[in-house]
C-alpha cells in the first residue's frame, strides 16, 4: 500500500509537469532551453533517459550522472532518477535525491512533495515519538515550503497551478500530522480540514483521505474543550468508508464517543449515513446531548450500595469505584482486591523491562491513557509493544485516586498469551444498568 501510494505521489506531480525531455536541447525552467553541447554527453543522456524500465533507468542515470557530474541537465537527470527510485519503491534513495534536487531548487514542488510524503510515512512507523518528531517536523518544514513555492521563472503558468493543486493536500496533511504529534489540536483540525477540502471528491473516501478523516475526528476529541458533535461526523465518516480490519475499530470508536455524548445508540445510524453524502456537517448539524449524569462519587457510592457482593463487581467497575468513590466506598471495595492476583488484560501504552503502563478501562483506552501500572517480577526480556494488547498475572498492591491509577505487583506475562488486536468493548457499570 506504501508503495502505491507513494507512486501516486510522483504521478501526481509529474503529470503537470509533462515527460522528461528526450531532444538535444532540455527544458529549463529558469532559462527557457538548456543546450548540452558536447555530443557524448547529449548521447549518455539520451539513452539514460530513454531506457524502458525504472529499474534500468535508475542504472543508466546514476552512471551518467557519475560521469557528468556537473552536467546541464544535472537537475533534469535527478529528477527522473526521483521518480525512477519511486516506482521501484527504494524509499531511501528517493529521499536523498529529492534532497539534492532541493539543494539546486529548494522550490521543487515535487521534490517536496516527495520528502514530504516518505517522512510523514516514515514518522507513522516509529514506536517512539521522540523518534517520530524530527521527521515530522522536517516534512512539515518541506510543506510549508511547498505551499508558499512561487512558479519557477518561465514555467507554464497552468502546468504549475495544476501541479500545486495536485500536491496541496498532501502538504496539509504532512504539517497536520506534526501539530497533531505535537499536541497542537486546534492547529491539526485546522489543517486537516484545508486538506480534505483540498482533494477531490473520490480522494476524500479512499486512502490518505480516510485516514486523516479519522485523525481530524481524533483530534477534536482531544481538543479542550472538547468538540464531540464534529468528532462524531468525522470518525463516523471515515468508519463509512474504511476497509476492514480498520472499518470495525474505527465504528466502535464513532459510536463509543456518540454513546458518550448522547447517552445511546438511538439515531446513529442516521447520522452515519448522513456522512456517506457529505465532508462537511450540513448547517445547523446537531447531536442531542444526554442529560447531566450523576456525579461520579455518586455512581460510585450507587455501584457500591447495589452490588450485594463486591467480590463479584466487574474489575473496571471496581476501579471506578477508586478513583472517583468517597474514602469509605474505595476503602470497600479495596478490601476486596488488596493481596489478590489475577490476569489484567489492557492496551500497552508505556513498556520498560520492569515496569508496563496498561489501559486497562473504555476510557482509557479511548483517552490512550493508562489506568493501570504492573511491576514486573522478573525484568521482561522483550517488553511489549507500544499500542498492542497484552495481558498480565499480578497482584494488586495500591492504588492513587489523583491521578487515578491502580498498581500491581509481582507481575508476569502468561505463558500462553500471545499480542491481540486493539479492540474496545462497550462496557455497562451495573450502576448505569
Amino acid at each position: 500500500m506504501k508503495k502505491v501510494l507513494y507512486v501516486t505521489v510522483l504521478a501526481l506531480a509529474s503529470s503537470a509537469m509533462g515527460a522528461a525531455p528526450m531532444l538535444m536541447q532540455a527544458q529549463s525552467s529558469a532559462s527557457g532551453t538548456i543546450t548540452i553541447k558536447d555530443p557524448a554527453e547529449y548521447n549518455a543522456y539520451n539513452s539514460a533517459i530513454s531506457q524502458p524500465t525504472p529499474q534500468a533507468k535508475e542504472s543508466a542515470i546514476e552512471g551518467f550522472l557519475q560521469q557528468y557530474p556537473n552536467s546541464v541537465v544535472k537537475r533534469q537527470m535527478l529528477e527522473v532518477l526521483m521518480d525512477a527510485y519511486g516506482q521501484t519503491g527504494n524509499t531511501d534513495k528517493a529521499l536523498a535525491t529529492a534532497r539534492k534536487v532541493l539543494q539546486i531548487d529548494p522550490n521543487d514542488l515535487r521534490a517536496l512533495a516527495l520528502s514530504a510524503f516518505v517522512l510523514r510515512s516514515e514518522a507513522g512507523q516509529k514506536t517512539n515519538p521522540a523518534e517520530a518528531q524530527p521527521l515530522l517536523d522536517e516534512a512539515a518544514k518541506d510543506a510549508q515550503t511547498g505551499l508558499n513555492a512561487p512558479p519557477p521563472t518561465g514555467a507554464d503558468a497552468a502546468n504549475f497551478s495544476k501541479m500545486k493543486t495536485a500536491v496541496t493536500p498532501l502538504f496539509y496533511g504532512a504539517i497536520a500530522a506534526d501539530d497533531l504529534e505535537k499536541k497542537d489540536y486546534a492547529g491539526a483540525i485546522q489543517k486537516f480540514q484545508a486538506e480534505l477540502q483540498a482533494m477531490p471528491p473520490a480522494q476524500q473516501t479512499a486512502g490518505p483521505g480516510i485516514q486523516d478523516t479519522y485523525l481530524l475526528g481524533t483530534a477534536y476529541t482531544q481538543e479542550k474543550p472538547q468538540d464531540l458533535v464534529n468528532a462524531i461526523w468525522y470518525l463516523a465518516r471515515a468508519a463509512a468508508f474504511a476497509p476492514e480490519p480498520f472499518k470495525d475499530q474505527i465504528q466502535k470508536a464513532a459510536q463509543y464517543w456518540y454513546k458518550k455524548y448522547h447517552g445511546g445508540d438511538d439515531g446513529f445510524d442516521q447520522v452515519q449515513a448522513q456522512t456517506k453524502t457529505s465532508l462537511m456537517p450540513p448547517p445547523g448539524f446537531t447531536i442531542k446531548p444526554a442529560p447531566p449524569p450523576p456525579s461520579p462519587q455518586e455512581l460510585a457510592h450507587t455501584a457500591v450500595t447495589s452490588t450485594p457482593d463486591l467480590k463479584t463487581m466487574a474489575l473496571t467497575d471496581k476501579e471506578f469505584v477508586l478513583a472517583n468513590g468517597t474514602p469509605e466506598d474505595a476503602g470497600k471495595v479495596w478490601d476486596t482486591m488488596k493481596g489478590l492476583t489475577t490476569k489484567v488484560p489492557g492496551k500497552v501504552i508505556a513498556a520498560t523491562p520492569e515496569s508496563v503502563q496498561v489501559a486497562v478501562s473504555d476510557d482509557a483506552q479511548q483517552s490512550n491513557k493508562a489506568d493501570f501500572t504492573i511491576n514486573m517480577k522478573k525484568p521482561l526480556r522483550t517488553p511489549p509493544a507500544i499500542g498492542s494488547m497484552a495481558t498480565f498475572i499480578a497482584t494488586f498492591d495500591s492504588y492513587t485516586q489523583n491521578p487515578a491509577m491502580i498498581i500491581m505487583k509481582d507481575g508476569e506475562i502468561p505463558a500462553t498469551a500471545k499480542p491481540r488486536p486493539v479492540h474496545h468493548t462497550t462496557h455497562h457499570r451495573a450502576s448505569q444498568q
